[in-house]
């Protein structure tokens, strides 16, 4: 697509978009936790799926390994490894909240990516946009928005082939955003709305 379609339809979306993050940054500490289990699960699942498994792990009073696999069988693929890392994960929380809690952008998604089981580039990146902390430093490289940067012209193939490719296209996307006057977050929801039709998270 070219820059002027892209810049028309973001006009059209860019009051949806704003509110969006907006919701995203209003969120209380007590929510992260749910933001945190939700891109846990997205990796080669359904998002709308994944966030209901969590509605649902949000209403059980115990969150033991039977419950939490119970549940996960039926919403996300992958069940039985993304049961462990959220086992793990609900075991190092206070850890994890009080980095959160300290840090932001780039040095927060590039710790958790190195330190959180069942979490990468693109995942710690999705979790730190959906509560409002990612500084429009980085990049959610999913098939989404990989295809979107290709018909954009910005890479030639959709494929990332380890971290530091992953790198060299997430300053590919951040260079597209800044040409367009787009923040990274912004232009992030633009492709993704153009795949799904919504701006959902």
């Amino acid at each position: 697509m070219e820059k002027s379609g892209l810049l028309k339809e973001y006009e059209k979306k860019a009051e949806d978009i704003k509110k969006r993050l907006e919701s995203f940054k209003k969120l209380g500490g007590e929510k992260y936790i749910d933001e945190f289990m939700f891109c846990l699960l997205t990796p080669a699942s359904n998002a709308k799926k994944c966030w209901e498994a969590v509605e649902l792990l949000r209403k059980e009073d115990v969150l033991d390994e039977k419950t939490i696999k119970d549940i996960l069988r039926k919403y996300t693929r992958f069940h039985n490894n993304k049961t462990r890392y959220m086992m793990n994960a609900l075991k190092n929380w206070n850890d994890i909240s009080k980095k959160i809690k300290d840090e932001k952008g780039k040095m927060l998604r590039n710790y958790l990516a190195e330190h959180i089981q069942g979490y990468g580039l693109k995942e710690a990146g999705h979790f730190l946009r959906n509560i409002g902390k990612s500084e429009n430093e980085i990049a959610i490289l999913d098939r989404h928005i990989l295809r979107n940067m290709k018909e954009s012209g910005i890479i030639q193939e959709e494929e990332i082939k380890g971290k530091k490719n992953y790198l060299e296209i997430e300053d590919k996307f951040l260079e597209f955003s800044k040409e367009l006057g787009i923040p990274a977050d912004e232009l992030d929801l633009l492709f993704w709305s153009r795949e799904t039709g919504e701006i959902f998270k």
